[in-house]
């Protein structure tokens, strides 16, 4: 109800402070009007008690009621309506570019890499709202799981969906998914134009040079972001495909070509990022949300109504009603 209420000058409330002077004030006063009369007896006086004597009171507390109105109405109550017009510039285009390969599946990130992956970039994905955002998943090749889209529910399910099916070449093409991802930015019209490539190792399939497809970025003027994913050391990953069609693991060294990602992020603009566990992916898309982001220009209008009027004609009506009651009604009571 009093969400939109606010008042203007809140330093007047100061002044209640006073109501509990006046109050002793009127307390010590009356007693100093009361006459005493000592007699030797009541009985032969009758007793009555008018109405008016005990109302007597009323008058102090009409009083009251208008010096606290006096006082709200000096603090300038009002009421605030607030409408809002949002101006979006051209929106940034972002392709995720994931690695897919069978190494996706290993165990160093909780539960592995690629569901750690798929939940760090649906946050990022529901964070850009403003934005158009595609998919492009490799492993030995590459292809486009969703176009460029501002539908982000469309890009959450793909997301959602992609996964390790051994569908694609085993393997892992980093210019084949760089180069599609670069297929899919390199007509669009949008002030900025960024794929974020991660990986978990290097490259070792495809017909397109990694150095070849990010000189097609610059081209292009796409920005790269690399993301290089994988504790250091050893990890527990997929060595071999059980008869049943499950995976037998086993302890590997973690191979990233960090040269490679480290250049390609250098020649296209963008930065390298080396992500060794959960906590650190999630701060890496983090930082890349907060380095590309789109200018949001927001208007708000402010309609005030002043509430501060009928308090001020109520507290002198009360005024008026008390300087009437006390020269009519208690004039010889008082």
């Amino acid at each position: 109800m009093f969400e939109n209420f606010t008042f203007e000058n809140p330093q007047f409330f100061w002044l209640f402070l006073l109501l509990p002077l006046a109050i002793g004030w009127y307390i010590w006063k009356r007693n100093k009007q009361q006459a005493v009369l000592k007699i030797s007896s009541i009985r032969g006086f009758k007793a009555s008690t008018s109405w008016i004597t005990k109302l007597k009171p009323l008058l102090f507390i009409i009083r009251l009621i208008a010096l606290s109105l006096i006082i709200t109405a000096l603090a300038r109550p009002r009421t605030i309506d607030v409408s809002t017009k949002t101006n979006t510039t051209k929106g940034i285009d972002i392709v995720m570019s994931i690695d897919v390969s069978a190494s996706m599946l290993a165990k160093d990130l909780r539960p592995n890499r690629l569901e750690a992956l798929k939940e760090v970039a649906a946050e990022f994905i529901k964070d850009r709202p403003s934005d158009r955002i595609g998919l492009v998943v490799y492993a030995g090749e590459s292809f486009t799981k969703t176009p460029i889209t501002s539908d982000k529910s469309i890009v959450l399910s793909s997301l959602k969906d992609v996964k390790y099916d051994n569908v694609l070449e085993n393997g892992t093409a980093i210019g084949m998914g760089l180069a599609t991802s670069v297929n899919r930015l390199k007509d669009s019209k949008a002030k900025s134009k960024v794929i974020i490539l991660l990986t978990d190792g290097s490259n070792n399939a495809g017909f397109i040079d990694p150095k070849i497809a990010s000189e097609l970025a610059v081209e292009y003027g796409i920005k790269t972001y690399t993301i290089g994913i994988g504790t250091n050391g050893m990890a527990l990953a997929p060595v071999a495909i059980m008869p049943d069609g499950s995976f037998q693991y086993g302890r590997v060294q973690v191979e990233i070509d960090e040269k490679l990602l480290k250049e390609i992020a250098k020649v296209t603009g963008g930065k390298y990022f080396r992500a060794t566990d959960n906590k650190k992916l999630q701060q890496i898309y983090q930082e890349i949300d907060k380095l590309e982001r789109t200018d949001i220009e927001e208007f708000k209008f402010y309609n005030y109504e002043e509430k501060f009027r009928s308090l001020a004609l109520l507290a002198l009506f009360l005024i008026f009603v008390e300087f009437l009651l006390r020269y009519t009604v208690f004039r010889s009571f008082i």
